[in-house]
């Protein structure tokens, strides 16, 4: 599956002045998702859509029917979308109507649906908003001894007596600036609480959402999960459930909750980017998959999404042309799912100071801000080069979701038959073969900054892998890219600099 994460909230061709409110600034709305949108996000062969900051959530905007927050609570100025105010509104500022919100979010899951793609929301069980009250109780919290304090910076006036832990887990009544001091931790050991949040997943599921993206599951027992998942599918059989796990130790025991994806955040992400600024070798990605086993096909990779710096950011790869062999890896190694980010599609780079989140290489979650690269989408005024950066993921989103070899195919990983040479760096060179159906290729990703010559031996017990016959047995035609002769099992490939090559070899 491809998964296309959208901040609903960022989406659009709007003017924005860094740290601006909601009347300077505006917000993206449920109807900007319209169907030549869709159309878009079908192009890049998207399977499903996460819209991000679906739920009503704290935030410094009055909107006239609903109680405001306290300003010492929310961050930046539209808020945390991860700061659950009403677990059973949308939030107000996607809504052209504000009194027919519910009804626009019903429309554009109906679009949706309609345009082929599932949609998924946002599930956070593990904290919402410090004044959410009027769904949970005492029982559903950690009350301290003594009286919430704040750090100084933030705006006075708030009391909580006494204070309540923080949704990262400060079982103290002092959070920082860097805590969740805009959270509060739900308590597990309360039975309420689990039938609390089985009524929220339950009541969105009956809007038509076809799949959740869970929030920090690492915080919140995984017994939980189990039992609610058995509950929704139930009478909801088809719903998903994503994982954001980060301990590679725990993807076991969040698999075997029901979770039918997790991310590798952990494993493939953060070996790709050290791989990328240069700080890890090559050949550790083959220790990373080793680790996953049999749970390769559930993890879902990714290279960017809203805690992540943009892939083209100066904190990253620097730009889109030097990520093209992480995402060769990423997207074509096996057969897990792949996320992408709006606007990486484009080569977004997230170099803007929004605001609140200040220039870091991200979209800011926190602010009412555009996605440059996006709104020149929108109004038809791409850059040639991010035409070329679309065009190329449209091609290998493509190749991954619907090309056999790489939807349906197996993996087999080089790297063992071909240590350091003259002809092949394993510190800059990953390498391995897909199969399916009597058909295999050879791809290496090329990590370095300058263009390679590689040689790359492909062992017999490959070829007999995917089921093929071996070199030894096969006559080479003209155009055949096996050597022939004593070093016939040796494919000779030309990889440009942070680029990937790839080579059939199934004759």
């Amino acid at each position: 599956m491809i998964i296309y994460q959208l901040l609903l909230r960022a989406f659009g061709n709007r003017s924005c002045i860094p740290g601006g409110s909601y009347a300077e600034n505006g917000s993206g709305k449920f109807s900007d998702i319209s169907d030549e949108v869709l159309r878009h996000f079908k192009q890049l062969s998207v399977g499903a859509i996460w819209y991000t900051g679906v739920i009503s959530h704290a935030t410094k905007t009055h909107f006239r029917t609903i109680p405001d927050c306290h300003p010492s609570l929310v961050k930046g100025e539209a808020g945390s979308p991860y700061a659950v105010r009403n677990w059973f509104d949308v939030d107000p500022a996607l809504a052209d109507n504000l009194d027919n919100r519910m009804a626009e979010f019903e429309a554009l899951v109906e679009r949706t649906h309609r345009a082929g793609m599932k949609v998924i929301i946002d599930f956070v069980p593990n904290h919402v908003y410090r004044e959410y009250r009027g769904y949970f109780n005492r029982d559903n919290f950690y009350p301290l001894d003594g009286p919430l304090v704040l750090p100084a910076s933030l705006p006075e006036g708030y009391v909580e007596d006494p204070a309540l832990a923080t949704g990262n887990d400060v079982f103290h009544r002092f959070p920082s600036e860097n805590d969740w001091y805009d959270t509060v931790k739900l308590n597990y050991g309360d039975r309420s609480t689990w039938d609390k949040m089985l009524a929220v997943l339950q009541f969105w599921a009956g809007k038509g959402v076809d799949g959740f993206r869970c929030d920090m599951v690492e915080l919140v027992p995984a017994e939980f999960f189990a039992w609610a998942f058995r509950e929704v599918r139930a009478s909801h059989p088809a719903t998903f459930f994503i994982a954001e796990v980060y301990g590679k130790e725990n993807y076991r025991r969040y698999a075997d909750a029901g979770f039918d994806l997790l991310y590798d955040k952990s494993g493939f992400y953060d070996a790709l980017r050290g791989i990328v600024s240069g700080e890890r070798p090559a050949w550790c990605l083959t220790h990373e998959w080793q680790f996953l086993g049999g749970l390769q096909p559930r993890m879902l990779n990714f290279l960017e999404n809203h805690d992540e710096q943009r892939l083209a950011s100066d904190f990253f790869a620097g730009s889109a042309r030097r990520s093209r062999a992480a995402l060769s890896v990423s997207l074509l190694f096996n057969t897990a799912s792949f996320m992408l980010y709006f606007g990486q599609e484009f080569g977004e780079r997230g170099m803007e100071e929004e605001g609140f989140s200040g220039r870091d290489g991200r979209t800011s979650i926190f602010d009412y801000c555009t996605v440059p690269s996006v709104a020149r989408a929108l109004s038809g005024k791409l850059t040639m080069e991010e035409e070329n950066i679309y065009k190329e993921y449209c091609r290998l989103l493509r190749i991954a979701s619907a090309d056999a070899i790489f939807s349906k195919g197996k993996t087999f990983d080089l790297m063992y038959a071909n240590p350091a040479s003259e002809s092949f760096d394993p510190e800059r060179q990953f390498a391995w073969m897909r199969g399916y159906d009597g058909s295999a290729m050879a791809i290496v990703a090329n990590f370095a900054d300058y263009p390679v010559d590689v040689e790359v031996f492909i062992p017999d017990e490959a070829f007999a892998f995917f089921g093929l016959q071996t070199p030894e047995s096969v006559i080479p035609g003209p155009t055949s890219p096996v050597i022939p002769g004593p070093t016939r099992n040796l494919i000779r490939f030309h990889v440009a600099p942070h680029d990937y090559t790839r080579i059939d070899v199934s004759h």
